[in-house]
């Protein structure tokens, strides 16, 4: 697997609204992007430091992923996500090396990119997201 640095990291919040005055007001970082992915039932806000991006994750439904972990774990990183050339390569690579895997096949995730999951489960308890620039 070919990973070229850390897109992101992933924190799970109970409202954007809330968190983003603390990332703009505290930590002196800008907001550049907030965007809703329908399917997944988030709404994300981007900010960018240095080469990495924080996301920040707001459920959009009670059932959504980002809401059933705040209801197990509290508010605080969900993921962590790493940059590759190909997701479909690097997921053939975990595979074949026995890592659960979430996603069989990318999908489509914010800011335009191609995206999978890891189990948590086969990574030492992190969820980790791969994440590839759509062309």
């Amino acid at each position: 697997m070919e990973l070229t640095h850390i897109e992101h990291l992933g924190i799970a919040v109970k409202s954007l609204e809330e968190a983003i005055p603390y990332y703009e007001n505290i930590l002196g970082l800008k907001c550049y992007a907030i965007e809703e992915v329908a399917d997944q039932k988030v709404k994300t806000a981007f900010f960018k430091i240095g080469q990495t991006k924080i996301e920040l994750l707001e459920s959009t439904s009670p059932e959504g992923t980002i809401a059933q972990f705040i209801e197990k774990k509290g508010e605080g990183i969900h993921h962590i996500a790493f940059a590759t050339s190909s997701v479909k390569d690097a997921l053939a690579d975990a595979e074949s090396k026995g890592v659960r895997l979430i996603d069989k096949a990318p999908r489509k995730g914010a800011e335009g990119l191609s995206i999978a999951f890891l189990h948590p489960k086969s990574t030492m308890g992190v969820l980790t997201e791969l994440c590839q620039k759509s062309e």
